[in-house]
């Protein structure tokens, strides 16, 4: 066992070091990132008791996501993007410690701190991107996302088992004389996020990593490639949104409280970190739509159980079949994502983080419909109705993803393969 681990870290230590200390601020962020998913959803629900609220946070949040896209294009000709990836990281647990102090919250304060938290996290995404696209190729893609999933999927599990833990008990603790309760646990979660976020920026500064070459990173038309990943990307968008509200919401409508959310989305983790570095490590790039397949498959069998049973099993079965979806869809659609930017970006010789922008502008489309569907029918019909069935029918449309992929990657590997 001790040899096995000796020898991952030992072929770990052998790739470049870009891609070594991006794998490791990612790994320090992801420890950051299921309290923004997870327990940002509880903390609204909690204080406002409406998932509709939730939802219109989530949608402010990509707003954000989106309008610092832009500002990050143009802050890339004069910042380094390594830079502007830290400033993400560090922003994005100042929002989020923020939001916690928040006296009050309303439709006001809601958008806002989502539009905050979305912008913040914007500057980590997209620069994410760039700095993978630029430290990568195809061939070694698998394993950086499998081990990166691996780190997202080991958080999954030991942070809401912690955080739930922490939220549960500090409830009614006395300290210094003052009974504390479940808010002053979430203001206590992020302050340390913080220490978090500022270590990753530390990582982050040893690497060497180059901006774009060209300048302009806006354009209106692209390659039918491209477009056809574009709509990939909306696909994706749909369903993200959900990825996030919908546990939450589920949860404290159903099963319990935060601790209860904790313990659910830990139990499913362990096998999937181990399946998706498993995967990264040995999957080559020709099994990647068989990964990608699975995993659509597995969400919508949740969504299925979610809408029929509309109970704490079902919910528990959701959130499983979710922790699995989430690390497997990403391990085969990003590096799908970035092998069709090395095509297209030979193709129209314009710079990469053009596609980078574009990609935002397509999840952002695909997500205000998947968040619009849900305030939709949660306002025309009722709250139950649409967490019970928007989530099916966002699946199910989801499942259209595997042959536009498919064609995708057909048409590099046959039309464009010189290119790649």
């Amino acid at each position: 066992m001790s040899k096995s681990i000796l020898g991952e870290y030992g072929f770990f230590r052998s790739q470049p070091l870009n891609i070594r200390t991006l794998l490791v601020t990612n790994m320090l962020y992801a420890f950051i990132l299921p309290i923004i998913e997870i327990f940002v959803g509880a903390y609204i629900m909690r204080n406002t008791g409406s998932p509709a609220y939730v939802a219109i946070y989530q949608l402010c949040m990509y707003f954000g996501v989106l309008v610092t896209s832009v500002l990050n294009g143009l802050m890339l000709k004069r910042f380094k993007a390594s830079l502007l990836y830290v400033f993400g990281i560090l922003l994005s647990a100042t929002a989020l410690m923020a939001m916690m102090f928040v006296n009050s919250i309303g439709i006001v304060e809601l958008g806002l701190s989502g539009f905050v938290l979305g912008a913040s996290t914007g500057f980590f995404w997209t620069n994410r991107y760039l700095l993978t696209l630029n430290s990568t190729n195809d061939e070694n893609r698998n394993y950086f996302f499998g081990l990166e999933s691996f780190f997202f999927s080991l958080w999954s599990i030991t942070v809401p088992l912690i955080v739930g833990a922490f939220l549960v008990s500090v409830d009614g603790f006395v300290f210094l004389g003052r009974v504390l309760d479940v808010n002053n646990g979430y203001q206590f979660i992020t302050a340390f996020s913080l220490l978090v976020a500022m270590a990753a920026g530390f990582v982050l500064s040893k690497g060497h990593f180059d901006n774009p070459v060209q300048k302009r990173f806006f354009y209106t038309r692209f390659h039918v490639l491209w477009q056809k990943l574009l709509t990939l990307a909306g696909l994706k968008g749909m369903v993200q949104g959900f990825l996030v509200t919908a546990p939450a919401i589920l949860v404290m409508r159903l099963v319990g409280n935060e601790g209860s959310l904790g313990l659910i989305q830990g139990v499913g983790g362990l096998l999937t970190a181990i399946l998706v570095y498993t995967l990264g490590r040995i999957a080559k790039p020709k099994h990647r739509m068989a990964i990608f397949g699975l995993g659509l498959f597995v969400f919508f069998l949740g969504t299925l159980f979610n809408a029929v049973l509309f109970s704490a099993v079902g919910v528990i079965v959701f959130v499983l079949c979710k922790v699995l979806f989430q690390p497997l869809h990403d391990l085969a659609y990003f590096p799908t994502m970035m092998k069709t930017i090395d095509a297209v970006k030979a193709i129209e010789n314009r710079n990469e983080y053009a596609y980078i922008l574009s990609h935002e502008i397509g999840l952002f489309i695909g997500r205000a419909f998947g968040m619009g569907l849900f305030i939709s029918l949660a306002y025309w019909i009722s709250e139950d109705f649409a967490l019970k069935y928007a989530l099916v029918i966002v699946g199910g449309i989801q499942l259209l993803s595997l042959p536009l992929a498919k064609n995708i990657i057909h048409d590099i590997d046959t039309k464009y393969k010189e290119l790649t």
